[in-house]
């Protein structure tokens, strides 16, 4: 009879200690929190890394005032090699450009009707939108 006891007190015992029982896994300890944070940083810096090289190696052209020299216009080779026509005066130039060296491979009179091309700057665009929404709502 004694038996019995027992193994009905184990088992109302049991649904109750097992819901003691922690079920959320046990907290980290000081060092591999430093760690997981330390990855994390890592993980963050090599993207940023990873998308200034994506911008630096498509962007869609320079920007800025050119001065004397302009560039018409060029194309990829390879991946360290390009051709870039440059228009200095009223010659142009076609140089070869890769491997830390710049070579000239043909110079020839600007030809009639051409010249360098204007810089297309990329916010042109919005700010003579922004001007012309601020114009009409002033004349409202």
């Amino acid at each position: 009879m004694k038996g019995y006891f027992l193994a009905a007190a184990a088992l109302l015992a049991g649904p109750a200690w097992a819901a003691t029982s922690p079920s959320t896994p046990p907290a980290l300890s000081t060092g591999s929190a430093l760690f997981q944070g330390f990855l994390g940083l890592l993980i963050v810096l090599a993207a940023l890394m990873a998308f200034f090289w994506f911008m630096r190696r498509f962007s869609p052209g320079q920007t800025g005032a050119q001065g004397v020299v302009k560039v018409v216009g060029g194309v990829m080779l390879g991946t360290r090699e390009k051709l870039v026509v440059v228009e200095v005066g009223d010659t142009w130039l076609l140089l070869g450009v890769g491997g830390g060296q710049v070579n000239t491979l043909h110079t020839l009179p600007r030809p009639e009707g051409m010249s360098a091309p204007a810089l297309h700057d990329p916010l042109s665009g919005f700010s003579d939108k922004l001007k012309e929404v601020l114009q009409r709502r002033r004349a409202e």
